[in-house]
């Protein structure tokens, strides 16, 4: 059966997902633009034509907005916007008393989701390995807001969740039209250790929060996208 979607924000980002929809058997059923949402006072359930799920890519800002006001309409929300995660615990609790249904995520990429687990597992294997520093390293297109990204934090985080509690040297490159590289390395006196990651298109973001859509819905809860992307149909 047709899923019935809502996009919200129509930059770059919300084109590839109206694009790549129908192939994810999606039907967009209202696009929302920044210049008739200030204040998300578009996103109201009756403005959303009957979408079964929201897919939110905006900016820092508005994503803080937009999420509370979709929790509060009871709309259920895909949201793949960074920047803005230090709000989450307030987001959380937010969709926890409202039994809200929200899946968010530094990147929605499912071969990032992979990349996140060999990292992981490099961390936990040099954790007791004193002689090895590590790095972490990105590279983003020049409109890229935040920097360091939430994927290149969540990679440091996984790392220290995983054993690794020596300092982690990040550091980010925002140039040209870059989609996304992150690198992970460790290096000793005898070698050095790199895992890498290139987006080669916005096409893998899109193609992660459709499936994530798709999963949402029905669902009640507020999900990490790493904690749910195994399940993906």
């Amino acid at each position: 059966m047709s899923l019935r979607i809502a996009i919200v924000g129509y930059g770059k980002m919300g084109q590839m997902v109206a694009h790549l929809a129908r192939q994810h058997d999606c039907e967009v059923v209202r696009v929302v633009r920044s210049e008739e949402n200030l204040d998300g006072q578009a996103l109201t359930r009756e403005a959303m034509n009957g979408a079964d799920v929201a897919i939110e890519f905006t900016t820092p800002g508005a994503a803080i907005v937009n999420v509370k006001s979709m929790i509060q309409a009871e709309i259920p929300v895909v949201t793949g916007t960074t920047g803005w995660f230090t709000k989450l615990p307030e987001i959380r609790e937010l969709a926890t008393a409202n039994g809200a249904s929200v899946v968010w995520g530094p990147n929605f990429s499912l071969g990032l989701h992979h990349f996140r687990k060999l990292v992981a597992e490099a961390a936990r294997r040099f954790a007791n390995e004193d002689g090895y520093g590590a790095w972490g390293w990105e590279l983003h297109h020049a409109a890229k807001r935040d920097s360091p990204s939430g994927t290149l934090l969540a990679l440091a985080e996984d790392m220290a969740r995983s054993g690794y509690q020596r300092p982690v040297s990040l550091s980010a490159n925002r140039a040209g039209v870059a989609p996304g590289t992150h690198e992970i390395g460790f290096d000793s006196t005898e070698d050095t250790i790199k895992i890498r990651h290139e987006a080669r298109s916005r096409e893998g973001f899109a193609r992660g929060a459709l499936r994530a859509a798709r999963w949402l819905a029905g669902k009640k809860g507020f999900f990490e996208f790493g904690e749910i992307a195994d399940e993906l149909p």
